[in-house]
C-alpha cells in the first residue's frame, strides 16, 4: 500500500475533482470580486480576505468549460502555490477524502477537455468514482502567476 493522500474533493462541470489537502488554505462562500483590468478571461478579479488581496480564477474558465453562473453552491477554494494565494472559482466543494498513492494513475492527454499537464493522474476511489487530481503549479503556471503577483504587492 502506497501512502495516503488527504483530498478535497471538487465538482466543476458535473466531474469530480481533487487537491491535495496541505495546499488548500481555506474554502470561501462566493463573495463580491473586484475586477482587475489587462487580466486573462478567467482571471474573475480580486478577494480581500482577512487584510490579504488573493487574485481569483474561475477554473471553468481556465480549462476552456463552458462558464456557468455561480449558485449557493460555488466555492473558492483558496490553495498556496510557491508562496503565494489564489482562489478557484469550483461549482461545489464535496468532501475531504484519503486516496492511496498507488491507486493514482497517470492521466490520459485529455480527461473532460482538461489537457493532461495541468493534471496529476486520475485517483480510483473506495466507492469506484474517478477523481481527476489537479497540478496545481501548472493550473497556476508561472506566466500568469507573474501577471497575478503584481496584485498582492
Amino acid at each position: 500500500m502506497g501512502e495516503e493522500l488527504k483530498v478535497i474533493v471538487f465538482s466543476l462541470a458535473h466531474e469530480q475533482y481533487g487537491v491535495e489537502v496541505e495546499k488548500v488554505r481555506t474554502i470561501e462562500r462566493m463573495q463580491p470580486l473586484t475586477r482587475v483590468p489587462k487580466t486573462p478571461a478567467f482571471v474573475k478579479g480580486v478577494i480581500n480576505l482577512r487584510g490579504v488581496v488573493v487574485p481569483v480564477i474561475d477554473l471553468r474558465g481556465r480549462f476552456g468549460l463552458p462558464e456557468a453562473d455561480y449558485t449557493d453552491n460555488s466555492r473558492i477554494i483558496i490553495v498556496a502555490v510557491k508562496d503565494m494565494e489564489v482562489g478557484m472559482i469550483v461549482d461545489m466543494a464535496n468532501d475531504v477524502v484519503d486516496v492511496d498513492s498507488d491507486n493514482i494513475e497517470q492521466p490520459p492527454e485529455i480527461v473532460g477537455g482538461i489537457k493532461a499537464k495541468y493534471l496529476r493522474g486520475l485517483a480510483k476511489l473506495q466507492d469506484d468514482r474517478l477523481l481527476v487530481l489537479l497540478n496545481l503549479e501548472e493550473v497556476l503556471n508561472k506566466s500568469e502567476i507573474v501577471q497575478l503577483e503584481q496584485f498582492g504587492e
